[in-house]
Order: structure tokens, then C-alpha cells, then sequence
């Protein structure tokens, strides 16, 4: 572990600029659900149209509190040519940051591969500065994966990635992101009440700029969580423990954004929202106000809550 100073802090953990993709083909992703055990299978023989229609109206529910707020949201739609079931999950193929460059990360999911898109790409250069590409999906062919902001919850000011290894967060792939982002990389192991896996790491955990929420009973290894629990203090991290239960009802896939006027907010599903307690919500609330939105659909059929679908841009401005 580094020696934290004032002097490491690099950047802004939140940005009031974000990147959302209606979907227009949103469905069960039978190559997702093996690894992903928030996917509940029972949403795989329901009505399809009406699953799309009613995730469509989730997405633009949450894109208009976002709004409302005077959050900057950059939406993009997708379209029905081409099948991607998850392209509401827009975190998982890219992310953006402050230094200019731009990260395409290695998909598990064959079908979800669909959803880079380089023409999102090119139209945020009109506006943002864009000063490399670094292009991580040739780790594909190696069956080696890194689903973005998915696999991994950044600490921005410090630049740290904190990781839970599973099929879809491959070590090599980190190694390679930090290398190239000069991130420093913790990685460790997480699994769930049924001792699975956790596919994705921005489930148990979400790093605001002065307090972390994160599941530590998820991390059975008492080496591995000990030394989370130090990183996450030693970068003046007040930490807020949720549960097992908690991360079922996806507690820690939440997202703190900034509007235009500094206002902070910290964005999950109502789902999410319902499963916190009072101490728990009083205590977030010291930091921000707490934006929730019925997320159900999307939820139960794509295994992803609020974070999942936004994408932060901490591009600089041209």
C-alpha cells in the first residue's frame, strides 16, 4: 500500500457529466446468467415485449430525476438492429478519465461484445479531449476478461482500483489496466451468500469521495479483507457496512454524481434504498442527498442496478 499524502490526490471522485444508453432490445442474456446470480432466471420465459417496454420506462424514469437534478447526462440510444439484450450497462465496455484517456475493456459475454461502439466515441470528441485509446479487448481471444467499472470500483483521487476477482475480472487484465492508467490495483475475492462468486465488483462496494459502502463479510479471506478495510481508512474513507442480504437488494451498486451547481447526489434503486437501514441512510445522507428510482425490471432480468448504467465521463473539457 502507498503512503497516502494530500499530494497523491489526483482528481475528482465525481463528475456531474454521465453517459446513459436507452435500450432498445433489453432482455434475459442467457450467456450472462452462469456467472451472474442476481439474474433471476424466472425472468427468462416472461413476455419479452413487455419486459423491453417496462425497462424502457425504468430507464427514462431514472434519466429524468438525474436531469432534474441538474446532472449532465449524455444519452445515446441503442437500436433494435443489433440484439444487446445489456446495453443499458453501458459501465461495463468503457470508461473515461481525467487524464484524457479512454479505456475498452474485454467483455466474457460474446452478445455483449455489440455494445462498444466507436462512434460514441468520436461524437464525445467534439466536446471532451481525448488523448489515447487504450484498447483492452484483445485479451479476448485469450479468454481473459475486465468488465470496466463493473469489475472494478475506482478511487479516482487516489487512483486506486479496487477489484473482486471472478470469470469476468481476470488478474492479468488489471495488471494491464493499472500499467497503463497507473492505477495501483487491490485485488481480492468476494462471494455471496451461497459462497458464488460475486461477477461483478461495483455490487458490494461504492467509494464516495470521503466514505466507502461496501460489504467486508463478502471478502472471506481475513488477509484480503483486512487489507481492503486499511486502503479504504488510509485514503480517509468513513466506511459503511452493508450486508449480504443488502447486496441481494443491490445496496452497493450506487453511484455518487455531482449536479451542474456542486450539489451532491448518491443515485441507487428504490430496491436498494428499502433495504437500508435508518443508521445507514442517515449516515449517507451526511454526504449527499440520496436519489432512488424504481429500477425492478432491470434489475431481476439484467442482473445490474443504477450504477451499472451510468458512465462517468471525467474527460477534460475542450
Amino acid at each position: 500500500m502507498r503512503v497516502i499524502t494530500s499530494s497523491t490526490q489526483t482528481q475528482p471522485q465525481s463528475t456531474s457529466r454521465i453517459m446513459m444508453i436507452r435500450p432498445a432490445s433489453f432482455a434475459f442474456n442467457t450467456e450472462t446468467a452462469a456467472s451472474n446470480a442476481y439474474q433471476q432466471t424466472s425472468a427468462a420465459g416472461g413476455n419479452r415485449t413487455a419486459t423491453r417496454e417496462d425497462a424502457e420506462a425504468e430507464f427514462n424514469l431514472l434519466l429524468d430525476q438525474l436531469r432534474i437534478t441538474g446532472v449532465d447526462v449524455r444519452l445515446y440510444n441503442d437500436n433494435q438492429e443489433t440484439a444487446r439484450p445489456d446495453a443499458v450497462f453501458s459501465n461495463n465496455w468503457i470508461s473515461f478519465h481525467q487524464s484524457g484517456k479512454v479505456v475498452l475493456y474485454p467483455m466474457m459475454a460474446e452478445n455483449r461484445r455489440k455494445e462498444r461502439r466507436p462512434d460514441i466515441v468520436e461524437d464525445l470528441r467534439k466536446d471532451f479531449k481525448i488523448e489515447e485509446v487504450v484498447d483492452l479487448t484483445h485479451f479476448e481471444s485469450q479468454g481473459k476478461y475486465l468488465e470496466g467499472t463493473g469489475s472494478m470500483v475506482f478511487d479516482r483521487r487516489y487512483k486506486i482500483a479496487y477489484a473482486c476477482l471472478s470469470p469476468r475480472t481476470h488478474p492479468e487484465v488489471l495488471d494491464a489496466f493499472g500499467e497503463a492508467l497507473g492505477y495501483e490495483v487491490i485485488p481480492f475475492s468476494a462471494s455471496d451468500e451461497n459462497d458464488q462468486p460475486i461477477y461483478h465488483t461495483n455490487v458490494l462496494m461504492c467509494i464516495g469521495d470521503v466514505f466507502a459502502v461496501i460489504c467486508l463479510e463478502a471478502i472471506k479471506n481475513p488477509d484480503e479483507r483486512h487489507l481492503v478495510r486499511s486502503a479504504l481508512e488510509e485514503t480517509g474513507k468513513f466506511i459503511i457496512e452493508i450486508s449480504l442480504d443488502q447486496v441481494r437488494h443491490f445496496a452497493g451498486n450506487m453511484l455518487l454524481v455531482r449536479s451542474k451547481n456542486s450539489s451532491m447526489f448518491l443515485v441507487m434503486s428504490t430496491q436498494a434504498y428499502e433495504s437500508l437501514n435508518s443508521r445507514q441512510k442517515e449516515a449517507l445522507s451526511d454526504y449527499a442527498k440520496l436519489l432512488h428510482s424504481d429500477l425492478s425490471v432491470i434489475e431481476k432480468t439484467g442482473g445490474g442496478s443504477a450504477r451499472c448504467m451510468m458512465t462517468e465521463i471525467h474527460l477534460p473539457v475542450k
